[in-house]
């Protein structure tokens, strides 16, 4: 890890400078990341914007990140660091453009995340570096979109990059562009998203060299450096008002992506007067299939929880990381040895990180304790042959959930939690764009746990195909032993479910992790996300809100009677 300078006592030059500085670098990340979003050609970037953007000082020190992704706080930071043991300062050169996804070769997190890295200059020397990741559809493997639970290695899931330049003073490498993108199942689609990607970071680039230019260079590396210690310190007060101790929780992943035994995810949260220790020891060992979680991806989940639950708005640079230390033993599932298929690793983060929220109930008040939301990270695929062109579409969507109830709140509705934070594809693009059919896209009633206040509702969406040649993928977890969890006294969220043929003759109850599955047209598969948890006795809540939940059709007049006492 590199560790920032200023020591925690030190300091700040400029606070209210500092804090307009801490703006224009977001501000610069929010543009990055508006670009990447509108010129990408792909669904899963253009519309559901699973990407993210960050800045970088030459010591490759995060300074700003984008605010997209959490999960991939871990992929831009491991990459920066896997570049710079690559490429020593001194012979990076003006115009080089570096590429790489690898999570063993590189500290990325899985293989369709590719980052690309640029440095920034200024009057001859290297002072930054802009970054992006972006989620391709596919990159090759075994299965279309690259990512499936019962893959057994790395090798299964697509084309492995470790840190190269894929530019050379400002001269693109296209024989390794062609490479790469020759080895993905859409090569068109993968060489005008990573064109977009350097693209996107030149902008970002030459906002740097913008501000450098306004503010003067020393101004603006004496702001970086307040605006990391200004960071560290904060987190450390937040930390400080904690009670020390031990804290220990756990969940559980329904299965290892090969079936068999439910998988442990075991954390214990130690808070000291210099900082919180996570221990992930008595986690399962290392999965056979691809639920494995890279240990930059397991560094992002904590990063995101201790953000999350002490201080929301802290701003996301490595003064975030110094007060924080993580244990993971080798060889089990949040800490694998290579070449452990990763693919999956969502899932996985999800459940580390609702399994750290369960771990500070033990030292939040009640008003900030909150009850499990889905924790996972259903995702779907879909592949085929295009319509108007040569070659195979690959469309990917991760689903949202229920999140879980708090002291004086419902849980939202259908939405992503904790490491992922992506958008739903439309109907109307993906009909558009594929040849497949939205049979249903809804909330399901009564999925949320029972609560005074209820877990959110889960989301179902089931698609048909319209043409020959579908072939369905998926990945999922909470179908049998994992479970969004109520607190103090509310009830569970429903589990998820995934079926093929829904309410026909040959409906069939598929496997959370299946692949490969051909689909006729006129077939369809349907998946059932989790609820999440509700908080207090069921029987407390408002007798308005149950009537509330009745009118809007998110409880049955069933659950109302049986679960809240209305109409008993």
């Amino acid at each position: 890890m590199r560790e920032s300078k200023p020591a925690a006592g030190a300091a700040l030059a400029d606070p209210i400078g500092m804090e307009v500085f801490c703006n224009r670098l977001l501000s610069i990340t929010e543009d990055m990341n508006n670009t990447l979003v509108r010129a990408s050609f792909s669904t899963n970037i253009k519309e559901r914007k699973d990407c993210s953007v960050a800045l970088f000082d030459a010591a490759g020190r995060l300074v700003a990140q984008g605010t997209q992704i959490p999960l991939h706080l871990g992929s831009l930071d491991g990459a920066m660091g896997a570049i710079l043991r690559a490429f020593p300062a001194a012979e990076i050169r003006d115009g080089d453009v570096f590429i790489c996804n690898d999570p063993y070769l590189a500290d990325g997190s899985h293989l369709p995340d590719i980052n690309i890295v640029t440095p920034v200059f200024w009057e001859g020397g290297l002072r930054f570096f802009a970054a992006n990741i972006a989620h391709h559809s596919d990159v090759g493997g075994a299965v279309p979109g690259s990512i499936a639970g019962g893959l057994k290695s790395i090798f299964e899931e697509g084309i492995r990059i470790p840190a190269c330049r894929i530019a050379r003073a400002g001269e693109v490498d296209e024989d390794m562009l062609r490479l790469i993108c020759a080895n993905t199942r859409d090569p068109e689609e993968r060489i005008l998203d990573l064109r977009v990607q350097m693209a996107t970071n030149r902008r970002g680039a030459a906002a740097v060299q913008g501000l450098i230019r306004q503010m003067g260079l020393e101004a603006v590396l004496r702001s970086v450096e307040d605006v990391i210690a200004y960071t560290r310190r904060r987190l450390l007060n937040r930390i400080g008002e904690l009670k020390q101790g031990r804290y220990t929780f756990r969940s559980d992943l329904d299965d290892d992506g090969m079936g068999g035994d439910p998988v442990p995810i075991q954390v214990t949260l130690t808070v000291s007067g210099d900082g919180l220790h996570f221990d992930f020891e008595g986690s399962g060992r290392q999965a056979r299939g691809a639920m494995n979680l890279p240990y930059n991806a397991l560094r992002a989940s904590v990063y995101y929880a201790v953000k999350a639950l002490l201080d929301p708005d802290l701003a996301p640079n490595a003064g975030l990381f110094d007060p924080i230390r993580i244990s993971a033993p080798v060889g089990t599932i949040t800490n694998p040895e290579h070449p452990a298929a990763v693919g999956a690793r969502s899932i996985t983060a999800q459940k580390v990180a609702g399994a750290i929220f369960g771990a500070f109930r033990g030292l939040l008040p009640p008003e900030k304790i909150m009850a499990s939301s889905n924790d996972c990270c259903p995702a779907i695929v879909f592949s085929g042959r295009w319509r108007e062109r040569p070659g195979q579409f690959v469309y990917l969507e991760t689903l949202g959930g229920g999140a879980g109830a708090r002291h004086d709140a419902d849980g939202m509705d259908a939405v992503h939690v904790h490491m992922t934070n992506t958008s739903n594809l439309p109907v109307e693009a993906l009909e558009n764009e594929y040849p497949l059919i939205m049979d249903e896209y809804a909330l399901i009633p009564d999925s949320g746990g029972a609560g005074r206040t209820r877990g959110g509702l889960a989301i179902a969406k089931q698609i048909r195909a319209a043409g020959p040649g579908i072939v369905f993928s998926a990945r999922s977890d909470s179908h049998t032993v994992g479970v969004a969890s109520g607190v103090a006294g509310g009830g569970d969220g429903r589990r998820a479910r995934l079926i093929r043929n829904h309410g026909g003759p040959q409906e069939e109850v598929l496997f959370s992790k299946t692949a490969n599955i051909a689909l006729p047209p006129g077939e369809s598969v349907r998946i059932e996300t989790p609820g999440g948890g509700g908080y207090g006795p069921a029987p407390e809540r408002p007798r308005a809100l149950v009537e509330r939940d009745l009118a809007d059709g998110k409880i049955s007049a069933a659950a109302a009677r049986e679960l809240y006492g209305y109409g008993a």
